[in-house]
Formats: C-alpha cells, structure tokens, sequence
C-alpha cells in the first residue's frame, strides 16, 4: 500500500504548492502537509530602492492582485512621509480599490474556487474551472461574467494607468484627478456590477444552498475551525477594505483586541516551520500553541469569512441584507465553516459594488487637489489596506533619503497559513480512509485551502540572503536517515 500521497501541483491558486499526505498502517492519514516550496526574495531586494518605489516593485509579487500590494506600498508612503492626502484622492484610491475588489472575487468564485460548487467537487478535473461553468450553466453567463470583469479591469486601468501594475498612487495623493466622464462611467459600471452581485448570489443560493448534500459539506467537521478572526473595520465596526482600524474577534464571537496598524507588532507574530517556505502569524495577545483551534490558540484567520465575523455588519444596505440572511442561515455568529468564505466573499462583492456608487455620486472625488508634497524626513512608515484575500500589511524603514533600510510585508496568506494547514490535514483525515483515494477524493482535500483564495506568490518573500534549503531522508516507518541542508 502507497503510505505517501502527493498532490502536486495543487490548482487554482496564486503561486504553487503542494499537499503531502502520509498514511498509517491501516491507510487512515496521519497526517498531511500543507507545503509551499516556492520562495520570493522582495522583503530582500527592497532594500537599497527608493522608497517611492515600493507601490511599484510590491505590485510585481502577484498578477492577480496587484492593486492590494501597490495600495498598500501607497499608504506606506504616506505614513513614512507623515502627509494626509486630500479627501478627493482618499476617495478615488478607494473608488478603484473597491472596483478591484469586486472584479477579483468575481474571478475567485467563477475562475477559481466557484467551480467546485457550480459544477461538482467530484466532476473531471478537466471540468472543474470556468468552461466548465460556461457549459454547464450556458454562454449567457459567461457574457455577463466575462463583460463585467472586463469593464471593471478597463475602469482600473483608466484612473491608474495599468491594471496589472498600477501608476497610481504617490505619498500624499494619487497621480491625476478625476474627469466628469470618468466619473460618469464608475458610476454606471457600478450599477451594473450591483446587479451582477445580486445575480451571483441568486447563483449562490439555488445552485449551493439549494443543494442539502452542498449545504451539509459546508457546515461538517471536516470543513470548521473555531479560530480567532481579524479584519479592518470602521468606526463603526463595519467592513471596510481601504482603511480603518483592525479588530480581533475570539472563536465566540467577542472582541479580543482591536488597534491601530502602527501597533501591528504587538499582537502579530510570525512562527516558521521546517517543511515550508511560509510563515505562520499567530495572535501575540494568545501565543503560539500549536496548530490549534479554540480560545487558548494563537491561530486566527483572515479573509471574507474572518471579516464578516470580526464586524458589527456591512456598511451598505444591500450586502447588510445579505450580511443578515448569511448568518440567519449558518446559526449566528461568528460563523466557523470555511467553505463558508464563497458565500462570505459574495456578500462582499455587492458590498464593494454599492461602495462604489456611493463614492462615484460624492461631487468631491472631482476636485483637482489630489496630492500634498511631502515635507518631512522620512524614517517609518506603516501601512494596511484588506486585500481580496485577507488583511495585507506593509512596513518600511529607511534612511534620511528615503532609502530602504528594512522590509517586512505581512500578506493575507500568512496570516491565513496556520489555519489553512489545519484545514488542509482535517480535510484529508474526513476524506482519505482505508488507503480508498481517487481525484474526487483529493479534490475535497484541496477545497479546504481554496475557500481561502491563497495567494503563495504574495505569501513566501522572505529571503535571509540566499535560498536555505533543508532535505530529509525517511525509510518506510518514518525514521529520519539522514539530512542535508544547503544555505
């Protein structure tokens, strides 16, 4: 009997990985390894670059998400330079931040993580992704799927210059004002992307929660974890992507900590083990206990799941409607079933839809003071916004010149990995029995890291100067014969 099982590469994911699945005697797992073997050097190579640089060099970790990392490095700038934006260019980046969110959670749940609800978990590999939707469900949907990603990534590209790699924001402001006509079109763009919102979460509800043997795979063991949760919030403890203050919620439901990005250090950690290139953040406040779930355990999740919980609702009227039925549905709050990040992320598409209506209307956002120079001496600099795939961090130190002296980036799938890799070895503990594995079977152990959208480009950057790399040698019964390190 095979008592090592690889899944490799595992798929629709940013960046690569790969699960490592190690069965006892009776072919039951033992356990399994949620690994990421790719390694990133940005943190490293940051150093020495101007500091204005950085919302373009970060841009360049992930192709998905490049607005997340460039609006980050943005606000970096404006907290190494000590300068508040005017309220018009505060407004715009968040018009096109939230027009980047939306489009990116129409790719996760059409592109990515969607397809194995809308067309089967147990479907041919060769199905589970967007044709497979197209043919399943019909071209119409691909038309409006497809137009809308395309208006919303053309609207990007219009105030930023790129969508890919955004020439956008500076310390202090963005890089041109708002014209009449652009405005008109976010205006109507977002219209359009609040019915698409409220059609993909019709989608959600008769295709998923329509389906008991969908609904009962959501809410199982196999797929919950009682973790702590973080994310962004206002002042009103709403949702909010760009800005805010960040909050902690326990695993019931109640506030842990909540605090200002420049004390960020003071309640994340960051905790490394030998078998991957990842780093595992774990809450300060609780310290790092383990891969454990439950009030005495660091562990704490990010992303639309994490976010819904750690707020009092949604700031916009539609999505809190969804907000409400969400956990009417699910039993209350918090919510602890992972799968559950599709319906959460949804809710958080309309969210971003209604947001941009709200800023594109502001007669504001037209008023042609769009930056203040910086005037002061740079040292440190903090900055936060929330990714589509959970809290992003960025701080720099630097010289009198504005030089890099030190990097340290903290992105959603850091923040995410303990829990991941919990889901990962839970998953395939329900799934793998008997030493009985078949694609089907495989697939719903790669669900449990997919509800999470990974990003492993963004999430393995650090480098201490050159590659550290660790081989160890097993026989059959798992005793270490040798090992060999290299950097």
């Amino acid at each position: 009997m095979n008592r090592h099982i690889t899944v490799k590469p595992i798929t629709r994911l940013e960046g690569h990985g790969v699960i490592d699945i190690i069965l006892n005697d009776a072919g039951n797992v033992d356990h399994a390894y949620f690994q990421v073997p790719e390694l990133r050097g940005f943190e490293k190579f940051a150093q020495g670059r101007p500091a204005e640089d950085m919302p373009q060099i970060t841009s360049r970790i992930c192709g998905v998400c490049p607005m997340a990392h460039h609006m980050a490095g943005t606000k970096t700038l404006d907290s190494l330079y000590r300068v508040e934006p005017p309220p018009a260019a505060k407004k715009i980046r968040e018009l096109v931040y939230n027009t980047f969110v939306c489009e990116d959670h129409a790719l996760h749940f059409y592109f990515l993580g969607g397809p194995d609800f809308l067309v089967g978990p147990t479907a041919p590999k060769s199905d589970r992704n967007i044709l497979g939707v197209l043919g399943k469900y019909g071209l119409e949907i691909g038309k409006k799927v497809i137009g809308m990603r395309k208006e919303l990534r053309d609207l990007i590209t219009l105030m930023a210059g790129k969508v890919i790699h955004p020439v956008f924001g500076l310390p202090g402001g963005i890089s041109k004002p708002m014209r009449p006509e652009d405005q008109a079109r976010f205006a109507a763009a977002a219209d359009q992307a609040i019915e698409f919102g409220l059609m993909t979460l019709d989608v959600f509800r008769k295709v998923v929660l329509g389906n008991p043997e969908y609904v009962d795979l959501i809410t199982s063991d196999a797929y919950t974890h009682k973790t702590h949760y973080m994310g962004l919030v206002d002042g009103n403890n709403k949702v909010n992507f760009y800005d805010g203050t960040l909050r902690v919620v326990a695993p019931d439901g109640k506030e842990k900590v909540k605090f200002p990005i420049a004390e960020y250090l003071q309640h994340i950690g960051e905790h490394v083990e030998p078998w991957s290139y990842i780093k595992f953040c774990f809450l300060k406040d609780v310290g790092w206990k383990g891969f454990n779930e439950g009030p005495d355990s660091g562990v704490f999740s990010v992303a639309p799941l994490a976010r819904l919980n750690a707020s009092d609702g949604m700031a916009t009227p539609k999505a809190q409607e969804a907000y409400d039925e969400f956990y009417k549905t699910l039993g209350g709050k918090p919510v602890h079933h992972t799968l559950a990040n599709h319906w959460a992320r949804l809710i958080e598409m309309l969210y971003a839809a209604e947001r941009m209506k709200e800023l594109a209307a502001d007669p504001e956002i037209l008023s042609k003071e769009v930056r203040r120079i910086p005037k002061t001496t740079p040292q440190e600099g903090i900055g936060v916004v929330e990714a589509p795939r959970g809290t992003l961090i960025h701080h720099y130190q630097t010289d009198e010149r504005g030089v890099i002296t030190h990097a340290n980036l903290i992105v959603a799938t850091q923040n995410n990995s303990a829990r991941i890799s919990m889901s990962v070895d839970k998953a395939a503990k329900k799934w793998i029995t008997n030493g009985q594995v078949n694609d089907g079977l495989l697939n719903y152990v790669e669900m449990a890291f997919r509800a999470y959208d990974p990003c492993h480009g963004c999430g393995t950057h650090a480098l201490p100067g050159q590659m550290s790399l660790k081989v160890r040698l097993y026989d059959a019964d798992r005793n270490l014969i040798r090992e060999i390190q290299q950097g």
